[in-house]
C-alpha cells in the first residue's frame, strides 16, 4: 500500500516513464505540480496534448513540424543542392546552433542496427531517395551533396557506409562529418563550436 494518495502516486508513475526521470525527481516535480495554481498545470496538460494533436511528420524531410512543408524545406533561403542526413530531429537543432549551415535536412528516425531488428526498411532511407532522384529544367540532379551526420557510435557509423554505398550509383557526392564529436556519443548533445567543425571537417565517402 503506497503512503501517498492514489492520484500522486499515478502522477509520479507517469513522470518516471520521461527520459532521465528517476523516482525523486519525479516526486519532485510531482510535489511541486501538486503545490502550484491549478491555472499552471492546465498550461502543461494543454501543451502536452498540443504536441500530441499537432504535430506531424514533414512530408519532404521528416522533421517534426506543425506545418508541411516545415520551415526549412519551405524556405527560400535554403540551399537545395544540400542535404544534412540525421538520425533523430532533436539532431538538427545540434546543426542549427552552428549558424552556418544553409541547407536542408532529412531525418531517418534511427539507425541500422540488425541486433535490434532494425534494417533499411525500418529507416526513411527510402524517402531520401526519391528526394535524390529530382531533376532541374536542364535535367541535372537537385541535390549535389549528402552530409552524413548520423551519430559517431557503431549504429550511426553503419548507416553512414550503407547510405553511401547506396548514393554512389546516383552520383550524388556523399560526405561524412568529422569526428571532432567523441565516438559513441549523440549529435544532439555537440555544442555548436564541436557540431560546426564537425562539418567544416567532413570527409567524403
Amino acid at each position: 500500500m503506497s503512503d501517498l494518495a492514489a492520484p500522486l502516486e499515478r502522477l509520479i508513475d507517469e513522470l518516471k516513464r520521461l527520459p532521465g526521470i528517476g523516482q525523486k525527481s519525479a516526486q519532485r516535480i510531482a510535489f511541486h505540480l501538486m503545490r502550484g495554481d491549478r491555472e499552471r498545470a492546465q498550461n502543461l496538460a494543454e501543451a502536452v496534448l498540443g504536441v500530441k494533436d499537432s504535430l506531424r511528420l514533414c512530408g519532404v524531410c521528416n522533421n517534426i513540424t506543425d506545418v508541411d512543408p516545415c520551415q526549412f524545406c519551405a524556405s527560400p533561403h535554403r540551399n537545395p543542392t544540400l542535404i544534412c542526413v540525421v538520425e533523430q530531429p532533436n539532431d538538427i537543432l545540434a546543426v542549427e546552433k552552428t549558424r552556418q549551415f544553409n541547407g536542408l535536412y532529412h531525418v531517418l528516425h534511427g539507425s541500422l542496427s540488425p541486433l535490434a531488428g532494425i534494417g533499411p526498411d525500418q529507416i526513411r532511407i527510402k524517402s531520401l531517395i526519391e528526394r535524390l532522384r529530382a531533376t532541374r529544367s536542364d535535367g541535372r540532379p537537385v541535390v549535389e551533396e549528402i552530409i552524413l551526420a548520423t551519430d559517431p557510435d557503431a549504429e550511426g557509423e553503419a548507416t553512414a557506409v550503407y547510405l553511401a554505398r547506396l548514393l554512389k550509383p546516383l552520383g550524388v557526392r556523399a560526405s561524412r562529418i568529422a569526428m571532432g564529436i567523441p565516438v559513441g556519443s549523440e549529435i544532439d548533445y555537440a555544442d555548436e563550436v564541436t557540431m560546426l567543425k564537425a562539418l567544416e571537417g567532413r570527409r567524403a565517402l
